[in-house]
C-alpha cells in the first residue's frame, strides 16, 4: 500500500498535514454539532471522536511513507 501511494504522488508530509487537519477539522464538528443541532452534547462528543480518529491514521501513514521515502 505504501508503496502505490509512493507511486501515486503522495508524500509523507501530505499524510501529516492531513493529519492535522483533521484535528481541527474534529474540533470544528463537534462545534458546529454543538451548536447547531438539537441533540444533547452525546451526539456533538461522537461527531469530534469519529473524525477526531483519522488523525493517528493519516500520522501513522505518514510515518510509513517517512520510512519508504528514506530507502
Amino acid at each position: 500500500m505504501l508503496k502505490k501511494l509512493h507511486e501515486s504522488g503522495v508524500k509523507s508530509e501530505h499524510c501529516y498535514m492531513a493529519g492535522f487537519a483533521s484535528i481541527g477539522a474534529a474540533y470544528l464538528s463537534w462545534l458546529i454539532s454543538k451548536n447547531l443541532e438539537k441533540a444533547e452534547i452525546d451526539r456533538a462528543d461522537r461527531w469530534g471522536i469519529f473524525v477526531g480518529q483519522w488523525a493517528p491514521t493519516f500520522f501513522a501513514l505518514g510515518n510509513g511513507l517517512a520510512m519508504y521515502e528514506k530507502r
